[in-house]
């Protein structure tokens, strides 16, 4: 009698789900680094990069969980193709805001650099704070290795939306 290997894919999936949430979760959480601990002020256009790992990483724990517990294989499936859309929606971000910082095409009218320091105006910190105006979304705060974060923030996506997809769409 001769056995047949088959693929593992409701576990390759679960992997695959658990990867995607830790990887999602490590970008998003350096960018929130760089913010807190390194003092780069991110601009509106960096914020909204942000936005598909909020949304991707509470969605591939599900995905790994509807692994886990073996429902169905196609809501496995959505979900992991979900969030290789959200990291396909993520490439798109970080290209346009790429592309913004290297003068390409126009930004976001609403995203225009501060005059300079806020003044207080005799009046306390707190009521300062409402007229905060974040940086230009068309200056690179910074560059490692030509690219700025917004261009890495491009590459992670790009990956980890082949990841994503090829997951989803793998054969049983």
């Amino acid at each position: 009698m001769t056995a047949t290997v088959n693929a593992d894919t409701g576990g390759q999936r679960m992997r695959t789900a658990l990867f995607l949430a830790v990887a999602m979760a490590a970008t998003v959480g350096s960018a929130l680094a760089f913010q807190y601990l390194g003092g780069y002020i991110p601009c509106k256009l960096c914020l909204e990069q942000r936005t598909p790992y909020y949304v991707g990483v509470p969605l591939m724990l599900l995905a790994a969980l509807s692994s886990a517990l073996r429902w169905p294989a196609w809501l496995t499936r959505g979900l992991l193709a979900v969030g290789g859309l959200l990291m396909a929606y993520g490439v798109y971000l970080g290209v346009y805001h790429s592309g913004v910082e290297w003068a390409w095409w126009p930004g976001p009218t609403d995203c225009a650099a501060a005059a300079g320091p806020v003044d207080t105006g005799g009046k306390g910190v707190l009521d300062a704070l409402d007229q905060f105006v974040p940086p230009s979304c068309d200056k690179a705060a910074l560059r490692i290795l030509g690219l700025s974060l917004a261009g890495w923030n491009a590459i992670a996506c790009f990956v980890l939306a082949v990841i994503a997809f090829r997951g989803a769409f793998a054969r049983d």
